[in-house]
């Protein structure tokens, strides 16, 4: 059995832990389903949001923004009934919002790719941490992003939340140095 960072104890925890978690990401419509998936779960456990991703990938089209973007109150409003994703108002209609400030992002930087990679120079923080301890829970890149996230019309993105988005990214690599993923890690783009 690999040594990998503890809080992946869940089957679907191990599954993403091994497979997703800071893997460098470079591919818009999955930028944009883990800026959702991040913003719900604020005030919840990952392991909550994995439960109900499959569903929240049904319900939000599959996370195309410009579907997502249309979204009207009717639509909304079935969202709120849906028992398989987070049905928190805020939430649901932050990804709304998210989605149509992620589409001016693509228009003014060719690719949400291209925008949100800056905040780490393009390439990603290597980090390497003995104890989950040592992990920050946000960080001036962090910080930096949320407030430009923010100031181009985007929510649910707080400095907490925009350095759990770079962690599942890869724009940072926070695996424990003891943790198999750590060194493979170490050598991706």
């Amino acid at each position: 059995m690999p040594n990998r960072c503890h809080w992946a104890n869940h089957e679907l925890e191990i599954a993403y832990h091994d497979t997703e978690w800071g893997v460098p990401l470079h591919d818009d419509q999955h930028h944009f389903e883990f800026l959702i998936l991040e913003g719900a779960q604020a005030g919840l456990s990952w392991l909550t949001v994995l439960k109900k991703r499959e569903n929240y990938r049904e319900a939000f089209a599959n996370f195309d923004p410009e579907i997502v973007a249309r979204f009207d109150e009717d639509k909304i409003e079935s969202l709120r009934q849906n028992e398989g994703i987070i049905r928190n108002k805020l939430k649901i209609n932050s990804a709304v919002r998210n989605a149509k400030s992620f589409l001016e992002v693509q228009k003014e930087f060719g690719s949400f790719d291209a925008y949100i990679w800056q905040f780490t120079g393009g390439k990603t923080i290597q980090n390497n941490w003995q104890t989950m301890e040592e992990v920050p829970a946000k960080t001036g890149e962090a910080e930096a992003m949320s407030k430009d996230l923010k100031k181009r019309g985007f929510n649910f993105v707080g400095p907490t939340i925009c350095y759990a988005y770079m962690q599942a990214t890869g724009m940072v690599n926070d695996h424990l140095v003891s943790c198999f993923r750590h060194k493979e890690l170490q050598t991706t783009k």
